[in-house]
């Protein structure tokens, strides 16, 4: 891709809590990206060990090509450092980026350019390439609203429209468990009808992994953390709420099906099926397609 001639300005907010040597790591991958921001803002939530604190005064007193700004606020959860990040920004776009998290070279080239090809566009991201305890790729889909309403469909590190943040409300900074940015990309999307959050089909973010990241953790607060964001997006749930349940169906379609495979190729191995699954097969689910899963596994078993 080009560079983007006449490009608007860009401010990336990195929030830092305890993050050690980690913040030095997403710094650089912002002052390497092709395309270089105005500022750097690190908001800082409260971190309280020595090495950390260390790190973010050595990056305030370094004359680095784009000038970092590190703001100190007492520990309030990271939708109020966002929200406070922010408001420091006065760029046309504004990435926000996880402190622990990097991007690649291309990241902000590539968002920036589809933000500006399409105006429709309130925010942009690309794929996941993990690293840590998991090494994969991720996907998310980004689009419109109605395609958020079931499930969250972009990373947490995006390049935002300044102007669409200031028409939401921002990230609500009562949400402490989890899923403060898949509500607030909700807010993003229902500030004008034809709102959308595009994806660059590449895997532009290197996202950590941790058997105790917040992404993890708040899984096991997920159908409480759903109805809270049911409850403030009230009425975009009412408004679609055949989407919404069709596409949670399609989703546990999907992982019914996954889960059948398995039964039969293990089957078919002769590897002994969990404990778990033997128990559905004695007493397979009604209604919801287990039934049907269940039949379909033994026909298998019985033809071969």
């Amino acid at each position: 891709m080009e560079p983007i001639s006449d490009a608007p300005t860009i401010d990336v907010v990195i929030t830092s809590y305890n993050q050690k040597n980690l913040i030095l790591e997403a710094v650089e991958s912002v002052l390497k990206q092709t395309v270089k921001p105005s500022n750097i803002y690190i908001i800082d939530d409260g971190s309280s060990d020595s090495e950390s604190l260390e790190v973010l005064h050595t990056l305030e007193q370094e004359q680095a090509a784009i000038p970092v700004h590190v703001i100190y606020q007492k520990n309030q959860g990271v939708s109020v450092a966002r929200n406070n990040g922010i408001k420091q920004t006065s760029a046309t776009f504004v990435l926000v980026l996880d402190g622990d998290d990097k991007i690649m070279p291309t990241f902000l080239e590539s968002t920036a350019h589809i933000l500006n090809e399409h105006p429709h566009l309130v925010a942009a991201s690309s794929w996941l390439k993990t690293f840590g305890v998991l090494d994969a790729i991720i996907k998310p889909s980004g689009g419109h609203l109605q395609s958020f309403l079931s499930h969250n469909c972009c990373p947490a590190t995006h390049l935002l429209r300044r102007e669409t943040y200031d028409q939401s409300i921002g990230y609500d900074e009562t949400m402490q468990s989890g899923y403060e940015d898949w509500e607030f990309f909700l807010s993003l999307l229902e500030t004008n009808t034809d709102s959308a959050i595009g994806i660059v089909d590449q895997p532009l973010i290197a996202y950590r992994t941790t058997p105790t990241s917040s992404n993890v953790k708040s899984m096991s607060n997920r159908l409480s953390l759903m109805e809270e964001i049911i409850n403030k997006h009230l009425a975009s749930y009412q408004n679609n709420i055949v989407k919404v349940l069709l596409d949670i169906e399609t989703t546990s379609d999907e992982r019914l099906a996954n889960w059948e495979d398995e039964i039969k190729h293990a089957c078919a191995t002769k590897n002994e099926i969990s404990t778990i699954s033997q128990r559905f097969m004695a007493n397979p689910s009604y209604g919801d397609g287990g039934m049907a899963a269940a039949v379909r596994i033994s026909s298998n078993l019985k033809s071969n």
